[in-house]
């Protein structure tokens, strides 16, 4: 048979291609008598061929035979293969050691191209089958660094541990019972929710508690305060960035909150403050639950809870073009408003036992008491910074007072915060400012008598004018309930019947 043009005698081609051809074909050969076993995926992912070697694998990875396996996503059979990363960067894998139910194997990773050069699958070749046996620096190595992995990962857990519980919302109050109620409510579902309150009410104590009453209580929650971060970092911040994806950029990249949050809660504090250009893509991670990290083509998916919190008013923001009204409707979701202190001042004499108790642990002070009267006097109190405010005037007072027992006369002694605005007291007129009942006869009678006939009318207006209820007529007249209730059992002719 004449030899071709492209042929020596050898049987060896003289064209690039033709050698090329033989090439790959005799090392594929070789690579698949002398591996352990070899894979192919296609570029949507899926298994489309093993070699018989690897047949062996599939028992301990959970499949009887091949017809199983393959036609599956390789991620979904292969535990923590990384033939994915070979398929969307189209870089080989030389060397890597990859372990899962199987073992521990030593393997190669390369791309498939067509006459393109387009990725079209990858090829996976298991090179040795236990390699402990012949690798052991490699493999001790290897495994200090897995060690060395899982040691972090659980520092990092226990860091990212919610701090409280439901139970930690202080207050027995109808307002702080609502609020704990709703808060056991939105636990039990993934939606998003919306926490809106004052400065100091407890937005954040409260989503820590929703995340440790949520099925997500033993994955990380993840807090990233929108404020406090710098508008050029914060997509950096949110989404991640790739490796060398700018001049002084992390070689190795950097996770960004909603990777580290992956299968937890993202907890968004100042929500109100995230500048328009980031809305858009905020709304985008929240909707498709996919994240793309700064000079990367890769779309992550995540599985991540948000919850977002407010003491600025987004409905207003959103009229006044300030925010997203789409976001905000995403949002929005399950809101729940977290009551101001002023809203509940029946929980301050507990707030102030749990922070007296709190301050005392951190100062190493004994714990200082507070008297009925300085429970009174807290209660009479506007408190515009709520519970963050009453904490520092405690604390205050608490540090520079000698005295174990706090009165009123030690907040009002120049230690402690300046009397704030009250609550409106009732108003009576200078017709009123004698009892009806008090004759002109009576008017010079002892004052103790005088004193006792204007109390019993002013909680009967402050009663008529609340319909009966006892707390709001205690705040119309500036006295805790327990004053109210000690002269109502004194006077109980004085309550609104029906009420």
């Amino acid at each position: 048979m004449p030899l071709s043009k492209n042929q020596t005698a050898t049987g060896i081609p003289q064209d690039v291609d033709g050698l090329l051809r033989l090439a790959a074909q005799s090392m594929f050969d070789v690579l698949a008598r002398s591996t352990e076993g070899m894979m192919v995926v296609d570029a949507n992912h899926h298994v489309v061929w093993i070699s018989d070697g690897y047949k062996r694998f599939l028992p301990a990875l959970g499949f009887t035979d091949e017809h199983e396996f393959v036609g599956k996503r390789v991620e979904d059979v292969v535990p923590n293969t990384q033939m994915l990363q070979v398929l969307a960067t189209g870089k080989p894998v030389l060397v890597d050691l990859l372990t899962n139910k199987a073992g521990t194997f030593l393997v190669s990773r390369l791309p498939l191209r067509n006459d393109a050069g387009e990725v079209i699958g990858a090829l996976g070749l298991v090179l040795l089958d236990h390699p402990e046996t012949t690798m052991q620096p490699l493999i001790q190595k290897f495994a200090r660094m897995q060690q060395e992995l899982e040691d972090t990962r659980r520092q990092l857990a226990a860091q990212r541990r919610p701090k409280y519980t439901i139970a930690s919302f202080i207050g027995t109050s109808p307002a702080a019972l609502e609020v704990k109620r709703q808060a056991r409510r939105v636990a039990q579902t993934d939606s998003t929710v919306l926490l809106l309150g004052e400065t100091g009410t407890g937005k954040e104590l409260m989503a820590h508690a929703i995340h440790s009453a949520s099925r997500r209580a033993h994955r990380p929650l993840v807090g990233v305060n929108i404020a406090a971060v710098p508008e050029t970092l914060l997509e950096a911040e949110f989404f991640g960035v790739a490796p060398g994806a700018y001049t002084g950029a992390d070689r190795k990249g950097r996770d960004g909150k909603f990777k580290l949050a992956d299968g937890g809660t993202l907890f968004l504090d100042e929500i109100g403050d995230m500048p328009l250009a980031l809305q858009s893509k905020l709304l985008r991670v929240l909707q498709e639950q996919e994240v793309e990290p700064l000079g990367s083509n890769t779309v992550l998916r995540v599985d991540v809870r948000v919850i977002a919190a407010t003491s600025r008013d987004l409905a207003a923001m959103v009229a006044a073009g300030q925010f997203r009204a789409d976001l905000y409707y995403r949002l929005n979701v399950l809101p729940i408003r977290v009551p101001a202190l002023r809203e509940r001042l029946d929980d301050i004499e507990a707030l102030a036992e749990a922070l007296g108790e709190d301050i005392a642990r951190r100062s190493g002070m004994p714990q200082k008491l507070l008297s009925p009267d300085a429970i009174e006097w807290l209660m009479q109190q506007a408190w515009p910074g709520n519970i963050r405010e009453l904490r520092n005037t405690l604390e205050q007072v608490s540090l520079m007072s000698d005295d174990m027992q706090l009165t009123a006369a030690s907040f009002q002694g120049g230690h402690g915060m300046p009397m704030a605005a009250a609550a409106p007291a009732v108003t009576v007129n200078a017709a009123a400012t004698v009892s009806p009942k008090v004759t002109t006869s009576q008017a010079v009678a002892p004052l103790p008598e005088l004193i006792e006939a204007l109390e019993r009318d002013a909680i009967a207006r402050a009663l008529q004018a609340t319909g009966g209820n006892r707390m709001a007529a205690a705040r119309l007249l500036q006295i805790s309930r327990a004053s109210l209730y000690e002269r109502l059992a004194r006077w109980p002719e004085l309550e609104v019947k029906d009420a």
